[in-house]
């Protein structure tokens, strides 16, 4: 039992060693990092907090139509153009308690 052992601790240390050298001489792989796409359509959350407004403010807007949004099977999504064009049409309205 004894030379078995030894044996098979042998042939392990042989393989421990062969496989050293193989990570040795094998090129590093290649560790590319891809940026993720930037997304075009937001959850109301995401677009609330975009916004800086609260999750339940988005709701109404998109509701009453102020903020547009679209539906993708039960999920309401809002495009980017969309925040972009409510927070310009909030800069065109007059100011309300001007100082």
């Amino acid at each position: 039992m004894t030379d078995r052992a030894t044996d098979i601790a042998a042939t392990l240390a042989k393989l421990a060693a062969l496989l050293a050298a193989q990570e040795q001489s094998a090129p590093a792989p290649d560790r590319t990092v891809r940026a993720m796409p930037e997304r075009v359509l937001l959850t109301v959350e995401e677009a609330a907090e975009q916004l800086g407004i609260g999750r339940t403010t988005t709701y109404a807007l998109v509701r009453s139509g102020e903020l547009e949004s679209v539906r993708i099977g039960r999920l309401r999504r809002i495009p980017k153009e969309a925040i972009n064009a409510y927070a310009a049409r909030l800069f065109q309205q007059p100011q309300q308690n001007a100082a």
